[in-house]
Protein backbone atom coordinates (compact mmCIF):
# COMPACT_ATOMS: atom_id res chain seq x y z
CA UNK A 1 0.00 0.00 0.00
CA UNK A 2 1.35 3.49 -0.64
CA UNK A 3 2.80 5.29 1.92
CA UNK A 4 1.56 8.47 2.95
CA UNK A 5 4.61 10.70 2.73
CA UNK A 6 5.00 9.70 -1.10
CA UNK A 7 1.07 10.64 -1.47
CA UNK A 8 2.25 14.03 -0.24
CA UNK A 9 4.89 14.39 -2.59
CA UNK A 10 3.48 12.55 -5.33
CA UNK A 11 -0.21 12.72 -5.16
CA UNK A 12 -1.14 10.36 -8.13
CA UNK A 13 0.36 7.70 -5.45
CA UNK A 14 -2.36 8.21 -2.99
CA UNK A 15 -5.24 7.59 -6.38
CA UNK A 16 -7.50 4.41 -4.75
CA UNK A 17 -11.12 3.75 -6.15
CA UNK A 18 -13.56 1.48 -4.54
CA UNK A 19 -16.61 -0.44 -5.31
CA UNK A 20 -17.93 -3.37 -3.38
CA UNK A 21 -14.99 -5.99 -3.88
CA UNK A 22 -13.49 -4.39 -7.20
CA UNK A 23 -10.49 -1.80 -6.81
CA UNK A 24 -8.09 0.19 -9.04
CA UNK A 25 -4.97 1.83 -6.79
CA UNK A 26 -1.62 2.93 -7.83
CA UNK A 27 1.02 0.81 -8.93
CA UNK A 28 3.91 0.76 -5.93
CA UNK A 29 6.64 -1.31 -6.35
CA UNK A 30 4.97 -4.36 -4.59
CA UNK A 31 1.49 -4.51 -6.49
CA UNK A 32 4.07 -3.89 -10.31
CA UNK A 33 5.86 -7.28 -8.89
CA UNK A 34 2.24 -9.18 -8.30
CA UNK A 35 1.05 -7.86 -11.72
CA UNK A 36 4.64 -8.58 -13.07
CA UNK A 37 4.12 -12.22 -12.20
CA UNK A 38 0.13 -12.22 -13.02
CA UNK A 39 1.57 -10.91 -16.92
CA UNK A 40 4.49 -13.80 -17.07
CA UNK A 41 1.77 -16.15 -16.43
CA UNK A 42 -0.12 -15.79 -19.85
CA UNK A 43 -2.73 -13.17 -20.93
CA UNK A 44 -4.50 -14.59 -23.89
CA UNK A 45 -3.91 -17.51 -26.49
CA UNK A 46 -0.74 -17.88 -27.91
CA UNK A 47 -2.12 -17.24 -31.58
CA UNK A 48 -3.44 -13.69 -30.33
CA UNK A 49 -2.15 -10.44 -29.87
CA UNK A 50 -4.52 -7.42 -28.19
CA UNK A 51 -1.88 -5.02 -28.29
CA UNK A 52 -0.06 -2.69 -30.53
CA UNK A 53 3.02 -3.69 -29.50
CA UNK A 54 4.05 -7.46 -28.77
CA UNK A 55 4.82 -7.11 -25.01
CA UNK A 56 3.54 -10.40 -23.97
CA UNK A 57 5.57 -12.42 -26.66
CA UNK A 58 8.22 -14.25 -24.96
CA UNK A 59 9.45 -16.04 -21.73
CA UNK A 60 7.45 -15.59 -19.26
CA UNK A 61 10.76 -13.98 -17.02
CA UNK A 62 10.52 -11.47 -20.47
CA UNK A 63 7.17 -10.62 -19.84
CA UNK A 64 6.89 -9.86 -16.19
CA UNK A 65 10.31 -7.62 -16.43
CA UNK A 66 8.63 -5.82 -19.97
CA UNK A 67 5.70 -5.13 -17.22
CA UNK A 68 8.25 -3.42 -14.54
CA UNK A 69 10.23 -1.34 -16.96
CA UNK A 70 6.55 -0.10 -18.35
CA UNK A 71 5.54 1.06 -14.96
CA UNK A 72 8.18 2.38 -13.67
CA UNK A 73 8.13 4.99 -16.57
CA UNK A 74 4.44 5.38 -16.54
CA UNK A 75 5.01 6.60 -12.95
CA UNK A 76 6.82 10.23 -13.60
CA UNK A 77 4.15 10.97 -16.73
CA UNK A 78 1.42 12.43 -14.16
CA UNK A 79 1.25 16.20 -15.69
CA UNK A 80 -1.65 18.77 -17.65
CA UNK A 81 0.58 18.24 -20.43
CA UNK A 82 1.00 14.41 -20.72
CA UNK A 83 -1.15 12.24 -18.14
CA UNK A 84 -1.16 8.59 -17.52
CA UNK A 85 -2.59 6.88 -15.22
CA UNK A 86 -1.68 3.15 -14.83
CA UNK A 87 -4.20 1.71 -12.07
CA UNK A 88 -3.53 -2.15 -10.40
CA UNK A 89 -7.02 -4.20 -10.85
CA UNK A 90 -7.65 -5.85 -7.42
CA UNK A 91 -10.92 -8.20 -6.53
CA UNK A 92 -11.01 -9.31 -2.79
CA UNK A 93 -7.47 -7.42 -2.07
CA UNK A 94 -6.38 -10.13 -4.94
CA UNK A 95 -4.20 -8.35 -8.17
CA UNK A 96 -6.37 -9.74 -11.05
CA UNK A 97 -4.74 -6.99 -14.26
CA UNK A 98 -4.23 -3.03 -14.68
CA UNK A 99 -6.90 -0.40 -16.03
CA UNK A 100 -5.41 2.42 -17.25
CA UNK A 101 -6.16 5.75 -18.90
CA UNK A 102 -3.79 8.00 -20.06
CA UNK A 103 -3.74 11.60 -22.79
CA UNK A 104 -1.72 14.36 -24.26
CA UNK A 105 -2.23 17.46 -23.84
CA UNK A 106 -5.09 16.98 -20.67
CA UNK A 107 -5.04 20.47 -19.45
CA UNK A 108 -6.72 21.24 -22.91
CA UNK A 109 -8.19 18.65 -24.43
CA UNK A 110 -9.60 17.02 -21.34
CA UNK A 111 -9.78 13.67 -23.06
CA UNK A 112 -8.05 10.61 -21.80
CA UNK A 113 -7.67 6.78 -23.83
CA UNK A 114 -8.55 3.43 -21.64
CA UNK A 115 -6.60 0.38 -21.85
CA UNK A 116 -6.27 -2.72 -19.90
CA UNK A 117 -4.86 -6.48 -18.88
CA UNK A 118 -6.61 -9.38 -17.23
CA UNK A 119 -4.64 -12.56 -16.42
CA UNK A 120 -5.80 -15.28 -18.01
CA UNK A 121 -7.15 -16.41 -14.95
CA UNK A 122 -9.49 -13.94 -14.08
CA UNK A 123 -11.19 -13.19 -17.85
CA UNK A 124 -14.77 -14.28 -18.46
CA UNK A 125 -16.10 -13.45 -14.58
CA UNK A 126 -17.18 -10.00 -15.85
CA UNK A 127 -13.67 -8.37 -14.27
CA UNK A 128 -13.30 -6.40 -17.52
CA UNK A 129 -16.39 -4.62 -17.69
CA UNK A 130 -16.46 -3.32 -14.62
CA UNK A 131 -13.21 -1.91 -14.10
CA UNK A 132 -13.69 -0.53 -17.25
CA UNK A 133 -17.02 1.36 -16.07
CA UNK A 134 -15.43 1.90 -12.41
CA UNK A 135 -12.30 3.85 -14.69
CA UNK A 136 -15.12 5.77 -16.78
CA UNK A 137 -16.48 7.13 -13.18
CA UNK A 138 -12.91 8.32 -11.95
CA UNK A 139 -12.20 10.21 -15.63
CA UNK A 140 -16.13 11.74 -15.61
CA UNK A 141 -17.32 12.15 -12.07
CA UNK A 142 -13.63 12.55 -10.77
CA UNK A 143 -11.37 14.11 -13.06
CA UNK A 144 -13.54 15.98 -15.15
CA UNK A 145 -13.00 14.56 -18.50
CA UNK A 146 -14.92 15.82 -21.02
CA UNK A 147 -14.03 12.30 -23.50
CA UNK A 148 -12.67 9.19 -22.86
CA UNK A 149 -11.66 6.82 -26.08
CA UNK A 150 -10.57 3.48 -26.11
CA UNK A 151 -9.85 0.96 -29.29
CA UNK A 152 -9.56 -2.66 -30.23
CA UNK A 153 -8.84 -4.66 -32.69
CA UNK A 154 -11.87 -6.39 -34.65
CA UNK A 155 -10.99 -9.40 -33.68
CA UNK A 156 -10.81 -8.99 -30.39
CA UNK A 157 -14.21 -9.80 -29.23
CA UNK A 158 -13.39 -9.71 -25.31
CA UNK A 159 -12.77 -5.92 -25.72
CA UNK A 160 -15.37 -5.02 -27.94
CA UNK A 161 -17.90 -6.52 -25.83
CA UNK A 162 -16.81 -4.04 -22.87
CA UNK A 163 -17.23 -0.99 -24.65
CA UNK A 164 -20.54 -1.92 -26.04
CA UNK A 165 -21.62 -2.65 -22.43
CA UNK A 166 -20.19 0.01 -21.05
CA UNK A 167 -21.67 2.74 -23.87
CA UNK A 168 -18.89 3.70 -25.93
CA UNK A 169 -19.75 4.79 -29.18
CA UNK A 170 -18.12 3.68 -32.41
CA UNK A 171 -15.73 6.04 -34.50
CA UNK A 172 -14.34 4.70 -37.04
CA UNK A 173 -12.02 1.67 -38.05
CA UNK A 174 -8.30 2.44 -38.96
CA UNK A 175 -5.75 0.24 -40.40
CA UNK A 176 -2.80 -0.39 -37.85
CA UNK A 177 0.26 -2.53 -38.29
CA UNK A 178 0.49 -5.44 -36.26
CA UNK A 179 3.06 -7.93 -35.69
CA UNK A 180 4.20 -6.83 -39.19
CA UNK A 181 1.22 -7.20 -40.97
CA UNK A 182 -1.70 -5.06 -41.48
CA UNK A 183 -4.62 -5.24 -38.69
CA UNK A 184 -8.08 -3.33 -38.61
CA UNK A 185 -8.69 -1.91 -35.14
CA UNK A 186 -12.08 0.38 -34.23
CA UNK A 187 -12.14 3.46 -32.17
CA UNK A 188 -14.70 3.94 -29.75
CA UNK A 189 -15.82 7.37 -28.27
CA UNK A 190 -17.37 8.10 -25.08
CA UNK A 191 -18.17 12.28 -24.70
CA UNK A 192 -19.39 13.74 -20.66
CA UNK A 193 -23.23 13.64 -22.77
CA UNK A 194 -23.30 10.06 -23.66
CA UNK A 195 -21.52 9.29 -20.17
CA UNK A 196 -24.47 11.09 -18.79
CA UNK A 197 -26.88 8.74 -20.58
CA UNK A 198 -24.71 5.53 -19.45
CA UNK A 199 -23.97 6.18 -16.15
CA UNK A 200 -26.82 4.59 -14.11
CA UNK A 201 -26.32 1.20 -16.09
CA UNK A 202 -23.09 1.51 -15.83
CA UNK A 203 -23.03 2.33 -12.02
CA UNK A 204 -25.30 -1.05 -12.13
CA UNK A 205 -22.89 -2.52 -14.38
CA UNK A 206 -20.27 -1.97 -11.18
CA UNK A 207 -23.08 -3.08 -8.72
CA UNK A 208 -21.74 -1.37 -5.66
CA UNK A 209 -21.28 2.22 -3.94
CA UNK A 210 -18.25 4.09 -5.48
CA UNK A 211 -15.49 5.36 -2.87
CA UNK A 212 -12.28 7.76 -4.66
CA UNK A 213 -9.54 8.66 -2.67
CA UNK A 214 -6.90 10.55 -3.36
CA UNK A 215 -8.85 12.60 -6.32
CA UNK A 216 -8.72 15.92 -4.65
CA UNK A 217 -5.11 16.19 -4.12
CA UNK A 218 -4.36 14.89 -7.72
CA UNK A 219 -6.59 17.46 -9.14
CA UNK A 220 -4.62 20.08 -7.29
CA UNK A 221 -1.46 18.88 -8.53
CA UNK A 222 -2.46 19.08 -12.09
CA UNK A 223 -3.84 22.39 -11.76
CA UNK A 224 -0.54 23.63 -10.50
CA UNK A 225 2.36 22.84 -13.61
CA UNK A 226 4.79 24.89 -11.35
CA UNK A 227 4.98 22.86 -8.61
CA UNK A 228 5.45 19.51 -10.70
CA UNK A 229 9.14 18.57 -10.45
CA UNK A 230 11.69 18.71 -13.75
CA UNK A 231 15.15 17.98 -13.66
CA UNK A 232 16.89 18.43 -10.59
CA UNK A 233 18.31 21.59 -9.52
CA UNK A 234 22.26 21.75 -9.77
CA UNK A 235 24.06 20.70 -6.60
CA UNK A 236 26.41 22.62 -4.97
CA UNK A 237 29.53 21.92 -4.63
CA UNK A 238 30.65 20.46 -1.21
CA UNK A 239 32.24 22.01 1.66
CA UNK A 240 36.00 21.92 1.39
Amino acid sequence: MTSSRLAELWPAAGLRVRAGDLELRWIDDELALDLAELAGAGIHDEGAMPFNHPWTRGPARAVARSVLTFQWAARSQVGPDRLVLELGVLVDGRPVGVQSASGDHWSVLRELETGSWLGRAHQGQGIGTRMRALMLHLCFEGLGAESVVSGAFTDNDASTAVSRRTGFETDGVTRVVREGAAAMQTRYRMDRARWRQCRDADHAIIGADIVMEGVDALLADLASPADLPGAPPPQADPAP
